[in-house]
């Protein structure tokens, strides 16, 4: 399970991926916590509602994107002026085997977006106890 954390925190994006050229919005930064329970996937994308994320879980591979257009007119008597923008991202992370698919939910707010990713039953950390000596 700490490999998965590693592979995250660790690897090296190339600049080209690390941001969506002109767009406004470049590739959020992500936190991972894990309890004896959970995995925690915070992600900080302030300015969007939560109808912009796409959530998508297949086979162990979670992925998170967003994908805004805008489109803009400003008409006065002796010109038009158009402006389009467009911004999107997208990460995905393989979730280790200990993860119950079935119990994963998701919320944003105050330009938080939070993944909760619960443990199945027996990947929990049981804690500590002491063994008597018969």
């Amino acid at each position: 399970m700490s490999n998965w954390l590693d592979d995250i925190f660790n690897r090296e994006l190339p600049s080209v991926f690390t941001s969506n050229f002109n767009t406004g919005i470049s590739l959020p930064k992500v936190n991972i916590k894990e309890t004896a329970d959970v995995f925690t996937v915070e992600m900080a994308v302030p300015g969007l509602k939560k109808s912009d994320f796409q959530i998508d879980l297949d086979n162990q591979i979670l992925s998170i994107s967003t994908e805004i257009k805008k489109e803009n007119d400003h008409k006065e008597e002796n010109y038009t002026r158009r402006e389009f923008g467009y911004a999107s991202f997208k990460r995905t992370f393989t979730l280790p085997e200990s993860v119950d698919e079935e119990k994963i939910n998701a919320k944003y707010e105050d330009g938080i977006l939070s993944i909760l990713l619960p443990k199945k039953e027996e990947a929990k950390q049981k804690p500590a106890r002491t063994i008597r000596i018969s």
